[in-house]
């Protein structure tokens, strides 16, 4: 390879994971396809598309390719790629282009997969990496802080247990501090904002409290608990919800609810129930907060009477106050759903849901026709 140059394919869907790993490699943004080493992170929406993009090019490139997708079915990528980075990149990536670039033997770094006299060889999973020892962002590409990683939850339909581990990570507050004084307001991605500082499964108020006091010492409006985060209902309680009133910005909290159905939540192992959810909504309504809930429809194991008890849950919801974002599942690889198929909506659930849309009180997809028609104008 003659062009050793490093290349990220960007988009605005795989931002985030570039502001993390741009800062540790020498490398440039483009838009298609470079010589050199082309590296790529995407998740499962974008992957036939990325396919065809690598199929047609003329570029002289080693491609490597890491996140959600490319780590849960790295056979797959490789039929399209040279090197699939499973999991963590922060750790991983650097260590692989400087083998390439150098003509060292990348069998040696751990936490890849490629292929070898025409048969895949996996290298072997890294220690989860500490957080704090790694930049969320640095200038120009700003993100979110990314103040926890991992989760222990193991909800059926969801790759995030499955890409970072089932144990809960987090940034200290002065590594937070360092990154959020870079914005003009402070955003979060974390799979459970009120679990910081703890295990993931008990609150550490305490710590949340004090991430909050030495972000409030920076002067800029605070988000905590709003998309790209999110909340479980089990973790909102009215200490929860002082300490966000006291000392954030945001006038919503977006809480994970996913399904009405109280069989459906025990079948994809959500670890809560309907009550749970209610509960959440009613005491940040008191609050003086909007709740906005997430519900998934289409979920494998739902019948018809399950469609109808989520339908009735986001009516309950607005009723109250609240606001719903509605997604169709999607199977993910790599997770116990993968492989299986969304079954239809029932008539009834389809206009309840479209009723509530022209109410202007539900946003999302939920149907298989509105799913193929956001795929095709993406």
């Amino acid at each position: 390879m003659a062009d050793r140059r490093v290349w990220f394919r960007w988009n605005s869907r795989n931002s985030y994971s570039i502001a993390a790993l741009l800062p540790l490699i020498e490398a440039e943004l483009t838009r298609e396809p470079k010589s050199g080493i082309m590296l790529y992170s995407f998740a499962t929406p974008q992957a036939k598309e990325i396919y065809q993009e690598v199929a047609a090019t003329e570029a002289d490139a080693v491609f490597i390719a890491g996140g959600p997708h490319p780590s849960a079915v790295p056979e797959e990528v490789l039929e399209h790629f040279d090197f699939v980075v499973i999991g963590e990149g922060e750790e991983t990536l650097p260590e692989l282009v400087d083998a390439i670039a150098e003509g060292r033997d990348p069998g040696n770094v751990r936490g890849i997969a490629f292929k070898t006299a025409g048969r895949m060889r996996y290298t072997g999973r890294r220690p989860d990496v500490d957080l704090d020892l790694y930049p969320a962002f640095e200038r120009p590409i700003l993100a979110p802080v990314e103040i926890s990683r991992g989760c222990p939850w193991d909800c059926t339909y969801c790759q995030t247990p499955r890409l970072f581990g089932c144990r809960m990570r987090h940034r200290s507050i002065a590594a937070i501090t360092k990154y959020a004084r870079m914005h003009k307001d402070i955003r979060f991605t974390s799979p459970n904002s009120l679990a910081y500082g703890s295990d993931g499964r008990r609150l550490r108020l305490e710590k949340v409290e004090a991430l909050l006091k030495a972000l409030v010492q920076l002067k800029r409006p605070i988000y905590f608990g709003t998309f790209p985060s999110e909340v479980r209902p089990d973790f909102i309680s009215h200490e929860a919800l002082e300490l966000i009133t006291t000392h954030c910005a945001n006038k919503t909290i977006s809480l994970g609810g996913q399904s009405g159905s109280e069989s459906v939540l025990q079948a994809v192992r959500r670890g809560h129930g309907v009550e749970e959810i209610e509960r959440a909504c009613e005491l940040t309504l008191q609050h003086g907060l909007v709740p906005q809930v997430d519900l998934i429809f289409g979920l494998p194991m739902e019948s018809e009477d399950d469609q109808l008890k989520t339908v009735n849950l986001a009516r309950w919801i607005v009723g109250k106050g609240g606001k719903v974002r509605a997604h169709r599942f999607t199977p993910l690889p790599g997770t116990p759903l993968a492989g299986t198929k969304p079954p239809l909506l029932a008539p009834e659930v389809e206009a309840q849901l479209g009723r509530l849309a022209l109410q202007e009180k539900l946003k999302g997809t939920w149907s298989a026709c509105s799913w193929s028609a956001r795929d095709k104008t993406a």
